[in-house]
């Protein structure tokens, strides 16, 4: 779904749309969306400059890094965003969000550079920025809840429902001559 710019006039526009979760996830993606996903931002034009402010709101399932339980996560994700015509991009990159990649020619990456993307053709694609926006929020380390025991690494069975019989103790085969000596 793109954003026509050519449509914006004003100097701040509202703009709202609702993407279906089968538009928004490909299949190789790390989460799944539960229902619809909404942005809401203000679209504010200076000249060639577009701002985007506003939120993506929606709820995600993810698999639990500790057990594999799926659960719910909600997404309330403000963004600030700086578009620029893809004639000013630099770094020679291609196409919209590309102008993060100073780190090939040895620059730095400054605050500035990761709050700018480019646009194309008097468009924004406003799916690009929907998944951008569930891909900063996700975390690094998905949990269900902080106490989560995880799985057995022997039998795989799920220690926050039941309690297994395996013997988790490694023992370093290279020890094994001075554990003789200890009997």
């Amino acid at each position: 779904m793109q954003l026509d710019l050519t449509q914006i006039r004003d100097a701040e526009t509202p703009v709202a749309r609702q993407f279906e979760p089968g538009v928004i996830v490909a299949a190789d993606d790390a989460f799944k969306v539960r229902g619809p996903v909404e942005l809401v931002m203000t679209v504010q034009k200076d000249d060639d400059l577009y701002q985007l402010v506003g939120r993506v709101r929606g709820e995600m399932e993810l698999a639990c890094a500790r057990c594999l339980e799926p659960f719910s996560l909600p997404v309330d994700a403000p963004f600030d965003l700086r578009y620029l015509p893809q004639h000013l991009n630099m770094t020679g990159g291609g196409g919209e969000g590309e102008g993060d990649e100073d780190d090939a020619t040895g620059e730095e990456v400054g605050g500035d550079d990761l709050t700018t993307a480019f646009y194309r053709d008097d468009q924004i694609d406003l799916l690009q920025l929907v998944r951008e926006q569930l891909y900063l929020v996700l975390p690094m380390k998905p949990l269900h809840r902080e106490d989560c025991k995880g799985l057995c690494p022997s039998c795989g069975a799920n220690l926050n429902e039941t309690t297994c019989e395996c013997r988790n103790e490694w023992e370093d085969p290279r020890l094994a001559p001075l554990r003789k000596l200890k009997t």
